[in-house]
C-alpha cells in the first residue's frame, strides 16, 4: 500500500506482472475510487461545459461521452478527463484523484447560468477490466451490455442488486466497464463481482499493473506526461482540441501554437536491448541530451522496455535511432508510433498468447 493523490492505495495484490498479464488474458478488477466526479447541470451546463473543455461537448447524445483536456487560457493542460452527457443540460466529469480540488474550483469558476457539484464523496469506482470483462458483468445484471458502446454511460442500473451508473470505459486498452455505485455499499459490488469472475480468472488489480496497463496502451498519465507545463498539441492529443467549435479557455493560445507549429512532441520510444528506462532518465542523440523519460518501464505483454518523453521535432520521426542514459550507460532506442499495444480481435486472441503480444 502507498499513498498516491491522497488516498492509500494497493501497488499489487498478488504482483504486478501477473495482474497485467490477467487483465491482457482475462479480466483484472481494479478500486479507482480516489477518482474524483464533478456534475455540473442546469440551464446554461452545455454552455458552461463548452468553455471548460477543448473537446466539444455539443455532438454529444445523452448517455455518450468523450475524453478532453482542460486547459489554461496559456494552453497548458489542467487536467485530462471524461465528460459524460447525462441528460440535454446535465454532464458529470470524472477527473484525476490529484486534481480534484483543483478541477472542482476550476469548474465551479468557469460555470455560468448552471450548478457544478463536487459528487466524488458519493460514488466509489470499480473498473471491470480485460476480455472477459462484459461476461462477468452479465452475470451479475439483466442490463443489455451489449449494446452499452465504448464511451457510453448508463444510468441506475442494478448489479448485484444495487443501483449503480456504468460507463464503457477503462485505462488499459481494453474492453472493460467502469462501475460506480453509492460509496457505502461498493464492498458489496466488489466481492460480487470478483465471485462472479473467479471461473474466468479474474483477479484483483493494484496501481502497478494500471501504469505499466496503461503505458502499453500509450496512455498518458497526468503528473508525468502531461501537465500545465504541455499542450494538448505538443502531446499526441491535437484530435481533442476544436478550435472552431467556439470560445473555451486557452483556445487563443493553442490556435496560436497551432499556425506556428509545436518545437516538440511527446513520442514513444522501445528499448532495443533489455534495458528498462525509469521516469527522469535523459535521452541522447549525437552525444548530447535531447530530452527525458517521462514515463517508462517493462511491458509485461510487449515483452520489452517502452516509454514516452518530449522530444524536438528533428527527433520524433518513428525509426530515429536514440539513447536512453540508464544507470549512467547509453542504452539504445528506437521511436515508434503510439501505442505499443493495440487490442486484438476475438479471432486473433484465440491464436494465443505469443501471437497478440506481437500483433
Amino acid at each position: 500500500m502507498v499513498e498516491f493523490g491522497g488516498w492509500e492505495m494497493p501497488v499489487q495484490y498478488a504482483g504486478i506482472v501477473e495482474e497485467h498479464r490477467a487483465v491482457r488474458s482475462s479480466a483484472g478488477l481494479f478500486d479507482v475510487s480516489h477518482m474524483g466526479e464533478v456534475e455540473v447541470d442546469g440551464p446554461g451546463a452545455l454552455e458552461s461545459v463548452q468553455r471548460l473543455i477543448t473537446n466539444d461537448a455539443a455532438r454529444l447524445a445523452v448517455g455518450q461521452g468523450l475524453y478532453t483536456p482542460m486547459c489554461t487560457p496559456s494552453g497548458g493542460i489542467i487536467d485530462d478527463l471524461t465528460v459524460f452527457r447525462l441528460a440535454e443540460q446535465r454532464f458529470l466529469f470524472v477527473v484525476n484523484a490529484a486534481t480534484t480540488a483543483k478541477d472542482v474550483a476550476w469548474i465551479q469558476q468557469h460555470t455560468r447560468s448552471a450548478r457544478a457539484r463536487d459528487r466524488s464523496s458519493e460514488f466509489a469506482l470499480l473498473a471491470l477490466q480485460g476480455p472477459a470483462s462484459q461476461a462477468i458483468l452479465q452475470r451479475l445484471t439483466r442490463a443489455d451490455l451489449p449494446s452499452l458502446r465504448f464511451f457510453h454511460i448508463a444510468e441506475g442500473v442494478d448489479v448485484a442488486g444495487i443501483r449503480c451508473l456504468i460507463s464503457r470505459t477503462g485505462y488499459t486498452g481494453e474492453d472493460g466497464f467502469e462501475i460506480a455505485p453509492p460509496w457505502d455499499v461498493a464492498p458489496r459490488v466488489w466481492e460480487a463481482l470478483i465471485d462472479a469472475g473467479r471461473r474466468d480468472g479474474l483477479v484483483p488489480a493494484g496501481l502497478g499493473a494500471r501504469d505499466t496497463l496503461r503505458l502499453e496502451a500509450g496512455i498518458m498519465l497526468y503528473g508525468s506526461d502531461i501537465d500545465e507545463t504541455t499542450s494538448p498539441l505538443e502531446a499526441p492529443l491535437g484530435w481533442t482540441v476544436k478550435l472552431d467549435k467556439g470560445e473555451f479557455v486557452g483556445r487563443d493560445a493553442l490556435r496560436a501554437q497551432k499556425e506556428l507549429g509545436v518545437q516538440r512532441k511527446l513520442v514513444g520510444f522501445e528499448m532495443s536491448e533489455r534495458a528498462i528506462p525509469r521516469s527522469g532518465y535523459a535521452l541522447h542523440a549525437g552525444g548530447r541530451q535531447i530530452g527525458q523519460v517521462t514515463s517508462g518501464t517493462f511491458g509485461p505483454w510487449v515483452n520489452k522496455g517502452i516509454g514516452m518523453g518530449y522530444l524536438s521535432k528533428a527527433f520524433t520521426k518513428a525509426g530515429t535511432q536514440i539513447d536512453v542514459q540508464v544507470r549512467g550507460k547509453a542504452a539504445p532506442a528506437t521511436i515508434v508510433k503510439l501505442p505499443f499495444y493495440k487490442r486484438p480481435t476475438s479471432e486473433t486472441r484465440k491464436q494465443g498468447n505469443e501471437e497478440t503480444k506481437t500483433s
